[in-house]
């Protein structure tokens, strides 16, 4: 069996843009991965679109000397653009062998530790900008039969937050809390934006609503900075969906800055990638909590790696999204009680519908992290991603 060819697929996402990769063979057999970059969609279809030539004429059994191949040659190595091409190049052979081989994904990582993994929600609290509407959008995600919720209230911040700003993240969890009871987990993200002493105060301000974690605190350049932020927390520190080589894993782990490890399957480099870095954190018994807010195969890429790894913790899901969402994939998932069952398709069981994307062409998105709109400039009219 040969690879043929290559396609790059975009799909708007009225947040960002998914970002689809095709493979085809000579036998038929095609393989499909993802490589949605939060808002540099141009910027890894030129990566991806610089690979065919590599890829045409290769074996897709080869997967691991593949990558090792296309890891070596590029000089670079690193960075979020060349590794979130890689992750999706590499989950397009996973997919393709799965098929040949009759298998799921997951099987060919080793097989699965689970026959389900339990799942938070996230997007849930798109268009909340009250204390009431949080509360009330949790509830929806309640009764959507998730036990598990996240989201970013800290508004506007940029490194400090005034007394205002302090005081409107703490009714706003408040709020979300009195919504939902004790029983249901509760993390917060601040996606790195304040700094050391700012996030110290919010986790101690913070620490009574008995939140499961407080994710990326500070900003990802600074391990040290997270290492000092969770020696004086009272709440579990997340992080890690923004370092793209092991060595920053490591690291982290070495200067014990977290207590959830969050790889982003598609933006380190692959499925094995993430397992390797899931095997160092096992190493200090340290759980890991996938990152996964974007598309439909990106979800199946991290479901698969997720039921494959020894300490997984929890499965973040896009609870809400834009409609034609489904309209672009088919997709054979089973969400149960806040649980999705481990995949039986062969391959990662999602086929992309190609002339679908073409209804949903490319717009140009924002960051909406520092205007203060994170949470009300997302889906307007969403649908139930499950």
């Amino acid at each position: 069996m040969k690879i043929v060819a290559q396609k790059v697929f975009v799909a708007n996402a009225s947040r960002t843009n998914f970002v689809f990769v095709k493979l085809y063979t000579d036998e038929g057999i095609e393989g499909i991965g993802e490589a949605t970059l939060e808002w540099k969609t141009k910027t890894v279809v030129a990566a991806l679109e610089e690979l065919e030539r590599v890829l045409v004429g290769r074996d897709p059994f080869a997967v691991d000397a593949i990558i090792e191949q296309l890891h070596r040659d590029s000089y670079w190595r690193t960075g979020a653009v060349f590794r979130t091409a890689l992750g999706a190049i590499e989950a397009a052979l996973l997919d393709i062998k799965g098929k040949a081989l009759d298998v799921p994904v997951f099987e060919l990582l080793g097989g699965k530790f689970r026959d389900r993994v339990a799942c938070y929600a996230n997007h849930w609290f798109f268009g909340s900008e009250t204390p009431e509407q949080y509360a009330a959008n949790a509830r929806n995600a309640i009764a959507m039969g998730y036990r598990a919720l996240k989201w970013d209230p800290f508004g506007a911040a940029d490194l400090e937050m005034d007394r205002q700003q302090r005081r409107t993240t703490i009714e706003i969890v408040e709020a979300v809390r009195d919504a939902v009871g004790p029983d249901v987990n509760l993390m917060l993200d601040v996606h790195g934006r304040l700094n050391v002493p700012t996030a110290i105060a919010m986790c101690k301000a913070l620490e009574r609503y008995d939140l499961t974690w407080i994710e990326e605190p500070t900003p990802p350049e600074s391990i040290d900075a997270l290492a000092e932020v969770r020696a004086s927390s009272p709440i579990p520190i997340a992080a890690g969906e923004r370092w793209f080589e092991p060595s920053r894993f490591i690291e982290a782990l070495n200067k014990k800055a977290v207590d959830i490890l969050q790889p982003d399957v598609s933006h380190v480099g692959g499925l094995g990638e993430t397992k390797r870095i899931a095997h160092l954190a096992h190493s200090h018994l340290i759980p890991v909590a996938p990152h996964n807010p974007v598309g439909p195969v990106m979800n199946a890429m991290t479901l698969h790696t997720s039921a494959a790894i020894p300490n997984f913790s929890v499965f973040e899901t896009v609870s809400v999204d834009v409609p034609w969402r489904k309209e672009l994939v088919r997709e054979t998932l089973q969400f149960e009680d806040g649980y999705i069952l481990a995949p039986t398709a062969p391959g990662l069981g999602v086929e992309l519908i190609e002339e679908a994307c073409a209804r949903f062409p490319y717009e140009d998105h924002d960051v909406p992290l520092f205007d203060g709109t994170i949470n009300t400039r997302g889906i307007a009219t969403g649908a139930k991603t499950f």
